[in-house]
């Protein structure tokens, strides 16, 4: 999945909120203003939908579409991978640096950025999936619209984030709309694993499966069935774009930005920022633990379905296999929500991540087999939500913790929120394009129904000894990190006195 990069938007719910004057608070104990309906809350999470619709559809079929359908050398696929995800892991600290210093408009400070890059976005993502009639410069036309993408995606989700702390002054209903934010985006995933999944799945190059194949290659595969499997890339990238067009416009429609307070803030430069974030001794580990469990579900989304397909065999199967991993992520999350509030955060992602391990051995152990390989999806799902989930809800604590440690810098949250997308997203390039690489080494043949056995063994090496190992170093770090339930409550405490005393003296203020 697009692992949950959309939940960063929680940094906005940590935000300390302008307390309001007492007279107001005894005759008018809450805003009207702040107060979100559920329609408002709806369209609020459904701006998030987009993001992980691409995101999900990218992850799982972007690969095996730049190597079986477009026919690109896996030299150069790995470079269109590696640098379009670099490129996007730049963009974001970039974006969010100018986003928080545009100006007011009609429309509030984030729409206009919302809305002026979807239309862009939404060209470009349907630019990805269209083969051009030529050979020579194939590598630079999807390079050039997949880094156009990511930029306008970027442009679009950076300030759909930020958004949070403009729909409402109330905490609770942030915290409220940023739930049902979440919920809808896990849905966004598996919408886009199905919608993808599905209708390119009715399309193959191939006429059988490769065991029936008799050996055959390339030449097994009609020119008729490559482009009717072309054209269902087109298709399954223009749902998908009238999706996000609708998404954007129930976004705009059904949200409304309030201008923001005038409360005072620190005013740091981007290099005071950066030292501001890397110099922080809990973020820190707990960005590098996720980092080494994040890369392991990221080369394992990344290639699954080339494993299912070359190495398990199941070609007409493998886009139901992904759904099945997405939908039982889905079911699950709630499950996994009780968890960690039960057991605490850091036991939660022991279990969590773990529960992986067995059945990536076991699906290289054990011969191939369907069933089988829908059992180990179901269980496999059950981990990514984890994996998906603990990040999002671990890195406030630390957002608390700095608060605690330093009052005096104020505005900063998002800034621990960019940098962490920041390093998922330059792993997940790392992660696709040696992966790729790797392909091409084993003898990757570009467009074939069947693929040399060291293709099959690089992939079984690619989705079970390498992500276990990253797993493994990553808990190992995960250890290390400080804040356990005992630390989370007690910043929980010393906040709220703050706050308090915030309120108290902004009332006194307010009678002088």
């Amino acid at each position: 999945m697009a692992r949950g990069e959309g939940a960063e938007a929680h940094a906005a719910t940590l935000l300390p909120i302008e307390p309001m004057n007492a007279e107001i608070k005894t005759l008018k104990p809450k805003d009207p203003r702040n107060r979100l309906t559920v329609w408002n809350k709806l369209c609020y999470a459904i701006g998030g939908a987009p993001y992980q619709i691409t995101g999900s559809a990218l992850g799982f079929f972007l690969q095996i579409y730049l190597l079986d359908v477009a026919q690109l050398d896996p030299f150069h696929a790995s470079i269109i991978l590696f640098v379009g995800r670099a490129w996007d892991a730049v963009t974001d600290p970039t974006v969010g640096f100018l986003v928080s210093r545009s100006r007011w408009t009609g429309i509030g400070r984030m729409m206009p950025w919302i809305l002026c890059s979807t239309p862009f976005a939404v060209l470009t993502y349907f630019l990805i999936w269209y083969v051009p009639p030529f050979e020579q410069n194939k590598v630079v036309w999807y390079l050039v619209f997949y880094c156009l993408f990511q930029s306008m995606q970027t442009c679009f989700h950076v300030p759909y984030s930020a958004l949070t702390m403009f729909i409402s002054n109330d905490q609770k209903e942030r915290d409220s709309a940023t739930a049902y934010r979440m919920m809808v985006e896990v849905l966004g995933t598996v919408l886009g694993t199905a919608i993808q999944g599905q209708i390119v799945g009715g399309a193959s190059n191939c006429a059988a499966e490769p065991g029936d194949a008799g050996g055959g290659n390339w030449t097994d595969a009609s020119a008729a069935s490559l482009e009717e499997t072309k054209r269902a890339y087109l298709s399954a990238s223009g749902a998908i774009c009238v999706l996000y067009v609708l998404c954007a416009a129930v976004l705009f429609l059904g949200v409304t930005e309030q201008k923001e307070s005038g409360r005072q803030k620190t005013v740091l430069t981007f290099g005071q920022g950066v030292w501001l974030v890397m110099s922080y001794g809990p973020y820190v580990k707990l960005v590098i633990g996720f980092l080494f469990t994040s890369l392991a579900f990221m080369l394992l989304e990344g290639n699954f379905a080339l494993f299912i397909i070359y190495a398990l065999g199941h070609r007409n199967d493998f886009q139901n296999i992904l759904l099945v991993i997405m939908l039982s992520g889905a079911l699950t999350i709630p499950w996994w929500q009780w968890f960690l509030t039960r057991f605490g955060k850091k036991n939660a992602s022991y279990f969590g991540i773990t529960w992986a391990v067995p059945f990536m051995v076991l699906i290289v152990c054990v011969r191939s087999n369907l069933v089988v390989s829908y059992l180990v999806s179901v269980a496999a799902g059950v981990s990514v939500a984890a994996a998906f989930l603990l990040p999002w809800s671990m890195l406030p604590d630390v957002v608390d913790d700095f608060r605690v440690r330093n009052p005096e810098i104020q505005g900063h949250e998002a800034l621990f929120y960019s940098f962490y997308v920041f390093f998922i997203k330059f792993a997940s390039g790392v992660s696709l394009g040696v992966s790729t690489l790797s392909l091409k080494f084993a003898g990757y043949v570009t467009g074939s129904c069947s693929q040399p056995e060291a293709v099959g063994l690089t992939l079984k090496v690619l989705v079970s000894p390498v992500p276990v190992f990253l797993i493994a170093v990553g808990l190992l770090i995960l250890k290390t990190y400080p804040i356990d339930e005992e630390r989370r409550q007690c910043n929980r405490k010393l906040l709220q006195e703050m706050l308090d005393s915030e309120c108290e003296t902004s009332a006194l203020g307010s009678e002088v």
